[in-house]
């Protein structure tokens, strides 16, 4: 197990740091477009074909372990004949693997193998390899001699790979000589497909799951050492294009980046199978990347929501973390990554301190900046709404579009728009492009401020957001401003509100005078029935209905508390404080 206790090189916040957008506002151009589709029309070119041909594999050197435990409901639904994923459930016996109408995540699920985890999970050998080689059958029948744009992308490869020799015992223990040669060829064939197109993968997770592909097929088809020192030098450049320099994804998204950690944990039990050691460099990148998951961690250890991220339950991140070996620290001052964590006594408070990602680094990304999370102890208080990307798929799109918006977030926006654009097709557009950024640690408390300039080209309104916990965790203080910059406004005042959407659970009261709520805990347990107070001056208060995307994709009926006012030409300001009072 290696550890890296001490990651304070990278823990810091200059005073007055000015964090940038970089890569401008806009997706993929015309030309990137067309490149991408041009390369996927090669695919099925015969000279394409020429290229996958070479020797095949007899059998594989090493099988390595899956360090990761799968879904137990997932595994029992498929000894049971189905097969599910994100709320969309499919039949074994029905299933068509040249469907093109399966929600993305299901067919991303089904063609990766990704489920060979959840049925090795709960299934015995005997139990399972009747239902894997069933699955496998189909798979090779429809694309063992077909190069398919959707399934043999280049992070599906990578990814099955992966999973094919993990859970080899599953797909290779038949007496079926040609079955098995056929698995191995066709293994073979995607490890020669990746060789030239893994870089073609997206940025982030998908390029790091693509190079993991290579690398382990370097290491466990025989010959493979060429392979394995070409694909380990493109894992290198794919870690350095997809993540910051403290750790976190560029995308922004918690979710990525513990996908991006389960697939190196994997590549890890790789090189152990053949009793190596992860290249330092990844070893290294790895390290960083625990250290900003856990930064974004709650009380209860599962992920606060951001980017499209659901809140990922304690168990499954644990489970990866404890897979990669590393021990550290959650890292509390993120830069790039963006993501700012006070801690005291049992509070955790996070922000999001920085621009949003660029269109092309991310999927489904946010209008989030400035909002936050809170929670006391296993007791999450103020949340996002979260999950864009992890929600089920019956959930009315009109709704996973809401669920991109400012308003969907705890935070201020300026007259029911988004602090960034959000465009249907998953993109960013304009809007903030600078994030201004100050923070200062004392035992008596910690505090940030932040501005943001979303709002400045459409309201002429920078939106500043102070906030402070106290040192024992049991008061947090904010402020949140509008300052006038840019041009003149045309309206005589402009409308804002200030969300703070209540956790699962929590029930909100509001007070005689109607400045304040009271806020009642659920549950059990240190946080369990206990009383915040929350209090607002400069506004007007009030209650409304919400709804929050649990560890599921489900979504949970909750409460926000909505702060309202009108800015006029010179700004305006709001204070407001949440104390425990019981």
């Amino acid at each position: 197990m290696t550890d890296i206790i001490d990651n304070e090189p990278l823990d810091g916040v200059e005073e007055g740091k000015r964090l940038i957008r970089l890569g401008g506002d806009t997706g993929l151009s015309l030309t990137e477009r067309l490149a991408e589709r041009f390369q996927k029309l090669t695919w099925r070119t015969p000279i394409h074909t020429m290229r996958l041909k070479g020797r095949f594999p007899l059998k594989l050197i090493a099988v390595p372990d899956d360090p990761v435990i799968g879904d137990i409901r997932r595994g029992q639904l498929l000894l049971g004949g189905d097969i599910s994923f994100q709320g969309e459930k499919r039949g074994i016996g029905a299933l068509d693997f040249t469907a093109r109408d399966w929600p993305k995540p299901f067919a991303d699920y089904v063609h990766s193998f990704a489920w060979l985890r959840d049925l090795s999970t709960v299934a015995t050998r005997a139990q399972g390899a009747p239902i894997a080689e069933r699955l496998m059958s189909r798979w090779l029948d429809a694309y063992s001699e077909t190069v398919d744009a959707q399934a043999w992308r280049p992070d599906l490869w990578g990814r099955r790979i992966l999973f094919w020799t993990a859970h080899a015992p599953l797909i290779l223990s038949s007496t079926n000589l040609v079955f098995r040669s056929s698995v191995l060829n066709t293994l073979a064939r995607g490890a020669r497909h990746l060789d030239r197109g893994a870089d073609k993968a997206a940025p982030g997770a998908r390029r790091i799951a693509a190079w993991c592909g290579v690398v382990a097929a370097g290491l466990l088809i025989p010959g493979g050492d060429p392979r394995r020192m070409f694909g380990e030098a493109g894992l290198i450049r794919a870690l350095g294009s997809g993540l910051s320099d403290d750790g976190g994804a560029v995308s922004r998204s918690p979710a990525m980046l513990l996908d991006a950690i389960m697939l190196l944990a994997m590549l890890k039990e790789t090189y152990a199978a053949r009793r190596l050691d992860l290249p330092e460099t990844v070893q290294e990148a790895l390290a960083k990347m625990v250290a900003a998951l856990l930064g974004v961690t709650h009380g209860d250890r599962g992920l606060s929501s951001w980017q499209g991220s659901g809140p990922v339950s304690a168990d499954r991140v644990a489970g990866v973390v404890e897979a990669t070996g590393v021990r550290t620290r959650p890292l509390r001052q993120a830069r790039d990554w963006g993501y700012q964590r006070l801690a005291a006594g049992a509070a955790v408070l996070i922000v999001d301190a920085a621009p949003p990602p660029v269109a092309r680094l991310v999927e489904g990304g946010c209008a989030s900046t400035l909002a936050f999370e809170f929670s006391d102890g296993t007791q999450r208080i103020i949340v996002n709404c979260g999950g864009s990307q992890d929600a089920t798929t019956q959930l009315p799109k009109a709704i996973s579009a809401g669920l991109r918006t400012s308003a969907a977030h705890s935070t201020l926006i300026v007259s029911d728009s988004n602090s960034t654009a959000t465009h249907p097709d998953g993109t960013l557009g304009r809007g903030v492009a600078e994030v201004e950024l100050s923070r200062q640690e004392s035992d008596v408390a910690s505090r940030i401020e932040a501005s943001h300039d979303g709002y400045v080209r459409r309201w002429g309104f920078v939106h500043r957001r102070q906030l402070m916990l106290t040192g024992d965790g049991r008061e947090v203080r904010g402020e949140d401003a509008l300052l006038p910059r840019g041009r003149k406004r045309k309206a005589a005042v402009t409308p804002f509100s200030i969300r703070f959407h209540l956790g699962a659970g929590v029930q909100a009261s509001p007070t005689a005078d109607g400045l304040a709520a009271i806020l009642r805990m659920p549950g059990q347990g240190a946080s369990g029935n206990a009383l915040w107070q929350f209090r607002c001056r400069g506004g007007t208060l009030q209650i409304e209905d919400s709804l929050w995307i649990d560890p599921h994709g489900r979504p949970i009926a909750t409460q926000q508390l909505v702060v309202s006012g009108e800015a006029a030409a010179g700004g305006a300001s709001v204070s407001w404080a949440l104390k425990r009072a019981a």
